[in-house]
């Protein structure tokens, strides 16, 4: 399947999930990421940009661009963006948590807590406005249980779950050459397609350190194994993954189902046959 078909088929899907539930707008988290950029262009495709609302939500280790990207992008699709920022919220839960977790908030619990955050507040809007919580998960992440579960495994919908990461960039690119804005730009700006994914969850964080390889050798590898039906060998082999590391990827996408089994629904698309 060509990547025009990919994010057209995804755009469909959101529509039509939406339509059958009754849904006639959306919220969104605006990270200032790939994942968020593209699944907000999909939104503006399906709802209409009047009828998406983008939300901003900076935690201690947001990064300027992060939130310059999110606010040009919200510029450049036409969309509504508030900021409503998690530090303090976050602060509050560490205080509350910190003597029940043995003196602070530290390690996983830290960084998902900032995402259990986001999702308090955004899913607070969808309940006051009746507005569809838009996901931004993609493939990649669930095999990999690289989520955080009632945080951003949050939403109704995840027009972004049958897309590995690699795909997630592609069709970014698509969409920024379907159409400009009325001042002649791209909907996604150039520096979210540049900078290296981070969750921002932490000091200096990056996704590739986390994942082990970077994405597209971890997409190539894991698309073969799950999509293809090759054996971990012989996949690991033809992306030069060391064998051990490839059993350890495995191993962590076993690991992580009880997370897959919480996600929201993404396009039925088929998109690596």
């Amino acid at each position: 399947m060509d990547v025009r078909d990919k994010y057209e088929r995804c755009v469909a899907a959101l529509r039509d999930y939406a339509c059958r539930a009754g849904f006639s707008e959306a919220v969104i988290g605006l990270s200032g990421g790939i994942d968020s950029s593209v699944a907000a262009a999909m939104a503006l495709d399906a709802f209409g940009a009047d009828n998406v609302h983008g939300v901003l939500l900076p935690g201690p280790y947001s990064s300027d661009h992060s939130v310059s990207d999110a606010l040009e992008l919200a510029r450049n699709a036409g969309i509504e963006a508030q900021t409503l920022p998690i530090t303090g919220p976050f602060e509050a839960f560490s205080d509350l948590l910190a003597g029940a977790c043995g003196g602070s908030l530290s390690g996983l619990a830290f960084e998902n807590t900032q995402a259990r955050c986001r999702m308090v507040v955004l899913m607070a809007l969808s309940n006051r406005y009746g507005w569809m919580l838009v996901n931004t998960g993609n493939r990649s992440e669930a095999l990999m249980g690289y989520s955080t579960l009632y945080g951003d495994t949050a939403g109704a919908f995840a027009p972004l779950g049958g897309l590995y990461k690699t795909d997630v960039y592609a069709v970014g690119r698509y969409r920024n050459q379907v159409e400009l804005d009325s001042r002649g730009c791209p909907i996604i700006p150039e520096n979210v397609f540049s900078k290296p994914p981070s969750a921002e969850l932490a000091e200096g964080q990056r996704d590739e350190d986390s994942l082990g390889l970077p994405y597209a050798q971890l997409d190539a590898f894991l698309e073969r194994v799950y999509e293809r039906g090759e054996a971990p060998r012989s996949a690991a082999e033809a992306e030069g993954v060391a064998i051990d590391q490839a059993g350890q990827l495995i191993e962590r996408v076993e690991r992580s189902a009880f997370k897959r089994a919480c996600e929201p629904p993404f396009p039925a698309d088929r998109f690596y046959d």
